[in-house]
């Protein structure tokens, strides 16, 4: 089961570093979807190591889903593992994507507070800690709830 309280306690202590035991894509790309499979895991999502499967063992040998926003969207929803929710229905140990373009996505977060209606994420890429989501800049969004069920 997804226990988005420890995804939300990893995602508050890694968020200005990084952990060793994986690597950094910050020079590949970004390191934002690896930063939220990581959180992910730890909340209790297993790997799949089969093929098109959601997995991390090294910084070569890890699933496109670990690390690329789309195809992360695309695992989970495939999997039935979350539902798309709004805006005001979004809670701690949420995903959320968005797009600058409103086309592509291309950075993920996690939901780590909500106060007062307003939303404060965690992310890599541009790292922040508990940062209200207005503070940026994107012409769309998704917000996806991880479905509690057993993984």
């Amino acid at each position: 089961m997804y226990d988005k309280n420890k995804a939300v306690k990893y995602a508050l202590k890694w968020a200005l570093k990084r952990n060793p035991k994986y690597y950094n894509y910050d020079n590949f790309g970004g390191d934002c979807t690896n930063f939220i499979s990581q959180c992910l895991y730890a909340g209790g999502l297993q790997m799949n190591y089969f093929e098109k499967g959601w997995y991390y063992i090294n910084g070569n040998k890890k699933s496109a889903s670990w690390t690329g926003v789309e195809f992360l969207y695309s695992y989970l929803k495939i999997k039935n593992y979350i539902e798309e929710i709004t805006f005001e229905k979004a809670s701690i140990g949420d995903i959320i994507q968005f797009s600058k373009n409103g086309v592509k996505f291309t950075h993920s977060l996690i939901v780590t507070k909500k106060q007062n209606n307003e939303l404060y994420i965690c992310c890599h890429s541009n790292d922040a800690k508990n940062k209200n989501i207005r503070e940026y800049d994107f012409k769309k969004i998704r917000i996806m709830r991880i479905i509690d069920k057993n993984f």
